[in-house]
């Protein structure tokens, strides 16, 4: 967020009051993010919190104000729309998914420890011209942030407002100079310059042919509105008539915006509204639920906390530990040459043997690491070296040490830590611990699992201050005086601080895992899966890039056809990503039925255009989808093509700690979302082929794993007798919900029915259900009841894993893997709701992710047990893809088919899949 002019500065001894008006604002933030981009999981729109609390951040950060209130508007009417029942009349219905994000974003507000005002049959605007008048007689300078205009007449020398003038990033400072000159007016005039010309908003018509700058005009003449009015009979001309035709619409827009100042709100602004600092906890639960990653870390830089001071002043406190941490760094406490002799101090092995704190800094991606430094230490003391610097004879002390596997070492992230290392040539072995797993498995809602969120959540240690520069207080031996603009320097302490905190942070983790039972998920199914993964992202996978040359060609030739298309329907050329032109050809040129209204126009995105399509079949909107799905494809060949590395291969990132559920996703490039169900993603797929020294691919993959978890859990006879029966499921079940026969069932009734099952493992509503299917709500709630009626066991179980939850606080999967959903118990309908659905989904979808995890490390284990060649080279969901060494075709497949099918014990088969073929696509099965 920025404003138009320069901060101001630190607050006077009366404290700055920072008042915003809450509505107001989060209405500019839903219009500013688009709605799609914002959506949890769990399918609730955010995009008007995200904006709102991004924008407070920066406000809190830029003005740091002492004081804080938001204000809110309440449901019903005001004074003012008794009196004038047009008042407002003329705004859009709100959009569907900006309901509920009011009061989420309170939930967040409350968290954060920032008072909410309301007050009943009075609008936010008199609620912060009340603060404000109460705020500046206690000699506060108050601060009012609103996109409502009437704000302007509170502008003082006392009182600023910042008023919006692109969604909410960009605040202008209205201060009185500032109203002056773009209005003509002094602040206190400013309503009856509004009463005479007007406000569409707030549909108070004005007088007819009468501008601001007439307004300005006759307020200054005649010394104000109730100026104006005195001498309307002298005014000449049409204006002067039209104002004489019109003086009661202009009485009635005075009195109805004059914003009151005398509320009797109960509150004391110096006392009742002081920032006295976050709830760490609730905020971290909230900004967990609403998925917001990036503003969480935000939060824990710039809010004060509640628990803030504590830590630090105990001697015996966690942070008081880590700062008596004895650092060293070669170059400046270490000479080259001694790192062996320093780790024989102070890192010698013992018995029993004591874990070491490893922290490496550079590049940790895939085929393409590189570590700059590192840090070790054992909580007493700690070494921090820049690779660059060592001589042979250090490189050869750490090198040992690093690849020692009896030395047991804490890593977080040690997947990436390895691929840094193993670009230097360093082996990394003995990895016993990884916090970041730990504190996924103790918190699978967090957002962030680095070593500074992790400290901060589970120690109250603060490591970014720690290791910043104090002032006459140097922090380590090595501490420069100009430390504020050594970046090396500062990037040591910070490395050695990590290394530091990773033993109690980890033993720390270990308690909480032991206490929500996870600690045998870590140790046996989580850390083994890191070490494979490792593996498969080292080989990477081989790519013909001749091949996807030829399909960029192809894509390129079709994102031009479908273009010709839609210009040729169209009549005319246009630029086919522009809403604004689309919205003219399809709602002006094309007359074809309004989409969802935004602020920018009826919305042109993918969901709508699809929907418009099946309602109209206009050529045009055939050839625009086309045009999308070809350069969507396009940028995905792209990407890939870009991924490649020197060897020849693609090494992708697995990310373990994304997904709630415990499934896996891949990134750099995402190879778990190119198509398999349609051609062009298939000839995409044509480009992954077999490497040199190997003879194919094999893959494998559980056939309707979650329909079969659903039938283990609920034990529903009549769905796990539709697996025994040896027919095709979703025909089958079809057959069962319609009672016809299973020759009747036709495509469309096996397509809702598969529908229908896959939703209910995922949580999928009514109204989703309606949406997916492209039916009434009424039909698709028809369907959910004969389904029911068939498999009632399914029925009872999904109540019952709800309520439950919502006993336990928690749901967990068949290996224990827990989920904590505390807004199951919510008074917020939306929080509540959201939870529901995640408590459908995580049993299923994550005993799924489980079985597969586990296939996974017996696969990867057996493969070396038997001392063959052939690897695991990718995940995709519930499908593994392996590399076959010359002659292993045969073994690997039984071994495979052996150890996928027993991942888990079900009271129906798991069934494997297995196809082989010299690229991906002929692999397939």
């Amino acid at each position: 967020m920025s404003t138009t002019e320069t901060s101001p500065a630190a607050p006077d001894a009366a404290g700055r009051l920072l008042l915003i008006d809450g509505h107001s604002m989060a209405f500019r933030a839903y219009y500013a993010l688009p709605v799609e981009n914002f959506t949890t999981t769990t399918g609730q729109s955010t995009n008007a919190v995200y904006g709102f609390v991004s924008m407070f951040l920066s406000l809190l950060e830029q003005e740091r104000p002492t004081h804080v209130a938001v204000a809110f508007d309440l449901p019903g009417g005001t004074f003012r729309t008794q009196e004038y029942a047009e008042y407002k009349s003329t705004r859009d219905e709100t959009p569907p998914a900006f309901a509920g994000q009011v009061e989420l974003l309170q939930d967040v507000l409350e968290a954060m420890g920032v008072p909410t005002v309301t007050s009943p049959g009075y609008e936010a605007d008199d609620i912060l011209a009340t603060l404000a008048a109460q705020g500046q007689r206690e000699g506060m300078e108050v601060l009012v942030c609103s996109g409502d205009r009437d704000s302007f007449q509170t502008v003082t020398d006392r009182c600023t407002v910042l008023y919006p003038i692109k969604g909410v990033s960009t605040l202008r400072r209205m201060t009185p100079a500032e109203v002056e000159e773009r209005y003509g007016v002094a602040p206190e005039r400013y309503p009856h310059l509004a009463a005479l010309v007007g406000e569409t908003s707030d549909n108070l018509p004005g007088v007819p042919g009468v501008g601001p700058k007439t307004a300005a005009k006759w307020i200054r003449l005649y010394d104000g509105l109730d100026g104006v009015i005195a001498h309307a009979d002298e005014i000449k001309g049409k204006a002067g008539q039209s104002l004489r035709d019109h003086l009661d619409d202009v009485l009635r827009n005075r009195r109805l915006n004059h914003l009151l100042t005398d509320l009797d709100l109960g509150i004391d602004p110096a006392a009742d509204l002081k920032l006295t600092g976050a709830d760490r906890e609730a905020l971290a639960r909230i900004m967990d639920a609403l998925e917001f990653r990036n503003l969480q870390h935000r939060s824990e830089r710039i809010l004060p906390f509640a628990d803030a001071g504590g830590a630090g002043t105990d001697t015996d406190s966690p942070a008081a530990r880590l700062e008596a941490v004895t650092i060293a760094a070669v170059g400046h406490d270490v000479a080259p040459g001694d790192v062996g002799q320093w780790l024989g101090t102070h890192l010698p092995p013992r018995e029993p043997v004591t874990p070491i704190g490893l922290d490496v800094v550079g590049v940790m991606r895939p085929g393409q690491g590189d570590a700059t430094m590192i840090a070790l230490s054992d909580g007493a003391a700690a070494l921090v070296a820049d690779l660059s610097l060592l001589d042979p004879a250090d490189e050869e002390a750490l090198t040992a040490l690093l690849a020692d596997a009896d030395r047991p070492k804490v890593v977080a992230d040690a997947k990436g830590s390895w691929h840094a290392l193993h670009a230097r040539g360093i082996d990394l072995d003995g990895v016993a611990a990884d916090p970041s797993l730990a504190g996924y498995l103790c918190r699978p809602e967090q957002r962030s699992y680095d070593v500074g969120s992790l400290a901060q959540r589970w120690l109250g240690i603060d490591l970014e201050a720690l290791s910043a520069p104090q002032d006459d207080q140097p922090q380590s031996a090595f501490d420069l005086e100009s430390l504020a603009d050594d970046a090396p320097a500062a990037t040591a302490l910070a490395a050695a601080r990590r290394a530091a905190v990773l033993l109690p942070l980890q033993r720390a983790l270990e308690e909480q895992m032991r206490q929500r039972g996870v600690l045998d998920l870590y140790t046996d199914l989580e850390m083994p899966v890191a070490a494979t993964l490792t593996g498969m992202e080292d080989a990477g996978i081989a790519v013909d890039d001749a091949v996807l040359a030829a399909r960029q060609t192809e894509l390129d030739a079709r994102v031009t056809h479908a273009a010709e298309g839609a210009f040729a329907a169209a009549g005319h050329e246009l630029n086919l990503s522009s809403p604004k032109q689309l919205q003219t050809v399809l709602f002006d040129e094309l007359k074809m039925p309004k989409t969802r209204r935004t602020k920018t126009g009826y919305t042109t995105d993918a969901d709508a255009l699809a929907s418009l399509y099946v309602k109209t079949s206009h050529p045009f909107l055939e050839h625009l989808l086309e045009h999308r799905d070809a350069i969507k494809l396009r940028q995905t060949v792209e990407g890939l093509r870009k991924a490649i590395a020197p060897d020849g291969r693609i090494h992708t990132t697995f990310q373990q700690t994304i997904a709630a559920t415990g499934r896996l996703s891949s990134t750099d490039p995402n190879l778990q979302n190119i198509p398999a169900r349609t051609e062009e993603g298939m000839r995409i797929r044509e480009a992954f082929t077999v490497g040199d020294g190997y003879e194919c691919l094999l893959t494998a993959d559980y056939s309707q794993i979650e329909m079969r978890i659903m039938a283990h859990l609920s034990g529903d006879e009549a769905l796990i007798e539709a697996f025994r029966s040896g027919e095709d499921l979703h025909r089958y079940v079809a057959a069962m919900v319609h009672g016809i026969g299973i020759d009747e069932v036709t495509p469309q009734q096996r397509g809702h029915v598969k529908a229908m099952s896959y939703g209910l493992a995922y949580g999928l509503s009514t109204f989703g259900l309606a949406r997916q299917l492209g039916v009434d709500t009424a039909e698709a709630a028809g369907l959910r009841e004969a389904y029911f009626a068939r498999f009632g066991r399914v029925h009872d179980y999904l109540e019952h894993v709800v309520e439950q939850a919502r006993r336990d606080g928690w749901t967990q999967t068949m290996f224990g893997r827990r989920r904590y959903l505390p807004d199951l118990n919510s008074d917020n309908r939306q929080r509540r709701e959201m939870a529901e659905r995640a408590a459908l989904n995580a049993p299923i979808q994550g005993s799924a992710a489980d079985i597969v995890k586990q296939a996974m490390v017996d696969v990867a284990e057996s493969l070396t047990a038997a001392g063959l060649r052939s690897r695991m080279l990718l995940q995709i969901h519930d499908e593994l893809l392996l590399e076959i060494a010359p002659g292993e075709a045969d073994a690997v497949e039984e071994m495979v088919r052996a150890r996928m099918g027993g991942a888990a014990e079900l009271s129906v088969p798991l069934d494997v899949s297995v196809g082989r073929g010299t690229n991906w696509r002929a692999a397939a099965h």
